[in-house]
């Protein structure tokens, strides 16, 4: 008598028995499954005949081997992403635009929870990794050479690395918030900060975006109230903590330059809580363009580069699916100021009495 796993195996459907179905080649079903059919160049299978392979799969309930591709093809079929604080806005756009772009190309994406992208990506196989959030660690800059020495195909967010067998996405935030405190020093002479406590402490040995804020109020003559610099601990519910404290203060200031996005939306919420309009009572700006800026009301005025994350998105998953002599390079994304309701004073609403 036939066991039930024999049974099972009997019935699994076969890479054979696809090639019967769509009437093609044991290879060219193969060749569908590696992700290489209809190419450009000619080379490759057509999509009328990778469509009725993949029809003839579906109807076979057919899923090919992953592991044996892995061998076979050299490719996992996988994009990991190493991102520095899941909960900013901004990581949730990049996670979010690579898995638009990654699903479009037949990829699968996963996003590492631990801390130690270094070793994660040393023992799991993908064809690109994408790290983000190296900051001044040189030793991290190091790992990411190995990885790259060793194989394997990175796409690092950096300001400071080349691309020395791995590409680089580059864009300098430092100019962009100088935009934004140009932009609220145009009507403004006491502005907040609201910064990471991190970038605080490092404004000490290094210029951050903390620090962009103390050097353009020294420029236009103006010294900040120690109570308008509150920091947070780079979550949500610390920045709109700070945020409350900034604008419950004796002194508060008409402006806010935030030094994330997240904690300009938080500056947006505290300030509805309170009673208080923006922009009238309290202009806000924020830094990162991240999509969230958009959903607020009013939206939040930020600064960051122009269609960042569809076009980082791109490179990213392009770079899984390029072949092994295309060269690597730096991309350039300069930021701009990015106008929205929350410093827009022209605008009808109640003002400050």
């Amino acid at each position: 008598m036939m066991s039930s796993s024999s049974r099972a195996a009997q019935r699994r459907p076969t890479l054979r028995m696809v090639a019967e179905r769509a009437g093609v080649s044991i290879a060219t079903v193969s060749y569908v499954f590696s992700g290489r059919s209809g190419s450009a160049s000619g080379s490759g299978v057509g999509a009328e005949t990778s469509a009725r392979v993949l029809a003839a799969a579906e109807e076979l309930n057919y899923r090919p081997n992953r592991a044996a591709r892995t061998v076979r093809t050299g490719r996992s079929g996988t994009v990991q992403l190493s991102l520095n604080m899941l909960s900013d806005p901004w990581s949730l756009a990049v996670a979010d635009a690579v898995n638009i772009e990654a699903d479009r190309r037949g990829l699968t994406t996963l996003i590492l929870a631990s801390g130690d992208w270094y070793t994660a990506l040393d023992r799991l196989e993908s064809d690109v990794a994408y790290v983000d959030g190296l900051g001044d660690d040189d030793e991290a800059r190091d790992r990411v050479r190995d990885l790259a020495a060793r194989g394997q195909r990175l796409v690092v967010f950096d300001e400071k690395l080349e691309a020395d067998g791995f590409d680089v996405i580059r864009s300098e935030a430092l100019p962009g918030c100088e935009i934004a405190m140009a932009h609220l020093l145009e009507r403004h002479t006491t502005i907040g900060c609201l910064t990471a406590t991190s970038a605080r402490q490092r404004a000490v040995r290094q210029r951050t975006r903390y620090s962009v804020y103390t050097e353009s109020m020294a420029a236009h003559g103006l010294e900040p109230d120690a109570r308008w610099t509150q920091e947070f601990s780079e979550t949500q519910g610390s920045a709109f903590e700070a945020a409350v404290r900034l604008l419950t203060g004796e002194r508060r200031p008409t402006a806010i330059y935030a030094t994330t996005d997240f904690a300009g939306i938080a500056a947006i919420n505290a300030a509805h809580m309170l009673g208080l309009s923006v922009p009238h009572d309290v202009s806000i700006v924020g830094v990162g363009n991240t999509p969230l800026a958009r959903d607020v009301a009013p939206t939040l005025t930020t600064v960051g580069p122009t269609d960042f994350y569809r076009r980082q998105a791109q490179i990213i998953v392009g770079r899984a699916v390029a072949g092994d002599s295309d060269p690597y390079r730096v991309h350039e994304f300069p930021w701009a100021l990015v106008p929205g309701g929350s410093t827009d004073l022209d605008s009808s609403g109640p003002r400050r009495r």
